[in-house]
């Protein structure tokens, strides 16, 4: 059976450790691909055109912008960040799974454009170990810190617009939830009905059925 492959959208606030459970993820199953984000702003040392990023100009960048060819975009520091629509479409079309790791505000865009998405939302365990995790970081002023787990607040507020909420107690554990929200979703009805319905049809036409 011809499955459709997943968009997976995993976001959540800083420090709730998204990007360690999506690398895990990945080493786990190397299966599924990453979208690779395009950027206006320039290589840094070891960074890699198209593994990295797609480093564009900002006059194609924003050709794309006028074209829809972005999944979500946003402007940060005067350089253009965003997420080329046609390879994550063509990947799903073929029935492979692309992972986007991205903020919370990016992932809202994307629902927007891709609602079938799978949206999963990155917990930390309490505000207490969140605080803890960015202190360890050592790149933060009290102020910042304080900056930050107010922003988290904020953000959590929007799981509701998620499919899926993960908390981050240890990371092998909630890639195993992740894993199983994917092996759920590739067994929705309604992802594969029609082609589900017109296999038996096909079989009951070409084969005895006792």
């Amino acid at each position: 059976m011809n499955h459709k492959g997943l968009l997976i959208i995993v976001s959540g606030p800083s420090g709730a450790g998204k990007g360690t459970i999506c690398k895990e993820l990945l080493q786990r199953d190397p299966s599924i691909l990453v979208s690779v984000s395009a950027t206006t702003r320039q290589p840094r040392n070891g960074e890699q055109d198209g593994i990295s990023y797609h480093f564009l100009t900002r006059d194609r960048f924003e050709n794309m912008i006028q074209n829809n060819g972005f999944l979500e975009h946003a402007c940060v520091y005067n350089n253009y960040y965003g997420t080329p629509k046609d390879f994550v479409v063509e990947q799903i079309s073929s029935g492979k799974n692309v992972l986007l790791e991205i903020d919370i505000q990016g992932a809202l865009q994307v629902k927007n454009k891709y609602p079938e998405g799978v949206f999963v939302f990155i917990l930390p365990p309490s505000m207490k170990t969140l605080k803890t995790r960015i202190e360890g970081r050592g790149s933060e002023t009290p102020e910042s810190l304080k900056m930050r787990l107010s922003s988290a607040v904020s953000e959590i507020e929007l799981i509701k617009n998620y499919d899926y909420f993960i908390v981050n107690d240890t990371v092998n554990h909630a890639t195993d939830i992740l894993q199983a929200i994917i092996t759920a979703e590739k067994c929705r009805v309604n992802a594969d009905i029609k082609e589900i319905v017109r296999r038996f049809k096909e079989e009951t036409n070409v084969k005895t059925i006792d």
